[in-house]
């Protein structure tokens, strides 16, 4: 991290000590907009902080735009100094806290304090009535790409056996462990996932003991939901096993076993949220998109994947783009959790955009492992 952004967290120049809420320059049609991005890792993590860089990367080719960044802030009090250094110093009028944890208490607090700054979270579950106008959350349902890998993963496995590394149990983890799973086992209903939680989003020596621990299980496909991929991959690698990346492409780091991954593609709702700013249109508080809207993308095909792999993935991704394929359905008998109670119904179904989604607290059958308390 270079020096001018430790100065930015730490230090509120004189000048811009000046600057009550109600002074702070609201966004007009085609005005100079400073666009801050906050990450709580290195941008080059090869996993949830290198995919939003990426769409940092392509705000700064857009006209009239310039982008402040900082890396590696915490989950803290110290991510309200960040924002507030961004809109002092930086005068900035767009901000992407882009980690779970700066939501609440962290952005709200910012936001409150500076009503006429736009406010942009990942994967916030914005509230119309609860939170401020000037907030919002954008996110994917990157779960519709962890379905198909788990399509293409259960070709590939020979003893039945699936491996997740998990961060935390919050909803969209656990989304995107069910769905893994089933569409794993839309292909082989035996097959199973063991999950491990190491409990924080980026841990590599966990991370590393966890995957050691399912390899030894017998586990011969493992897949994450971490801040960074890295040590996972490169592990599968090393032992031998196959590897379903996430957030972006870590086929570089496993050349052989690299089946395809579940990434975002975050340019698409920077755009829309920098385009509201630039022209002074309402900020958009809710903004959710699939691989149709363009908001996630597949890997490409590591050398592994059979030719039938590829033909039901692409057939399941085609009904995906259509807007016709729903993952989460009771089906003729219910969707069961893995302790044997009914999540949905029988004849039930919820769509993508779906609250209920958004608040998953279970696991459904056929994960093995258990929520952590």
């Amino acid at each position: 991290m270079q020096d001018h952004s430790l100065n930015r967290r730490h230090v509120i120049t004189a000048a811009g000590a000046l600057l009550a809420a109600g002074a702070l320059p609201s966004a007009r049609a085609q005005a100079p907009l400073t666009v801050g991005v906050i990450y709580v890792g290195p941008k080059g993590d090869f996993g949830y902080n290198q995919a939003q860089a990426q769409a940092a990367a392509a705000l700064k080719k857009m006209p009239g735009l310039k982008v402040v960044e900082e890396e590696s802030v915490p989950e803290t009090v110290a991510v309200q100094k960040t924002m507030e250094a961004m809109i002092r110093q930086d005068k900035a009028g767009l901000i992407f806290p882009t980690s779970f944890g700066y939501f609440d208490p962290h952005m709200l607090a910012m936001a409150a304090k500076y009503p006429k700054v736009r406010f942009a979270h990942c994967g916030g579950l914005w509230t119309s009535g609860k939170h401020p106008a000037n907030t919002g959350s954008y996110f994917g349902y990157i779960d519709e790409c962890q379905y198909l890998a788990g399509v293409v993963a259960a070709h590939a496995s020979k003893g039945k056996k699936l491996g997740f590394i998990a961060a935390k149990p919050i909803p969209q983890v656990l989304r995107n462990i069910n769905a893994f799973t089933m569409g794993a086992r839309s292909i082989d209903p035996t097959i199973t996932t063991r999950v491990i939680f190491t409990g924080e989003w980026s841990m590599p020596v966990k991370e590393a003991e966890a995957s050691t621990s399912l390899i030894d299980q017998g586990v011969d496909v493992l897949t994450c939901h971490v801040d960074s991929p890295k040590v996972i991959m490169e592990t599968a690698e090393k032992r031998g096993v196959f590897c379903s990346g996430y957030h972006a492409s870590q086929a570089a780091l496993a050349p052989k076993g690299y089946l395809t991954g579940a990434e975002w593609d975050w340019s698409t709702p920077y755009g829309l949220l920098v385009k509201a700013a630039q022209t002074g249109a309402a900020h958009p508080n809710f903004l959710r998109g699939g691989l149709k809207e363009g908001y996630v993308k597949m890997s490409a095909y590591g050398p592994a994947v059979s030719a039938a792999a590829k033909t039901r993935a692409d057939t399941i991704r085609a009904e995906m783009m259509k807007g016709s394929f729903v993952i989460f359905a009771g089906g003729k008998v219910g969707l069961k959790d893995n302790k044997g109670a009914t999540v949905i119904a029988a004849g039930q179904s919820l769509a993508q955009t779906a609250p209920e989604l958004e608040k998953m607290g279970y696991l459904v059958e056929g994960v093995i492992g258990s929520i952590p308390g």
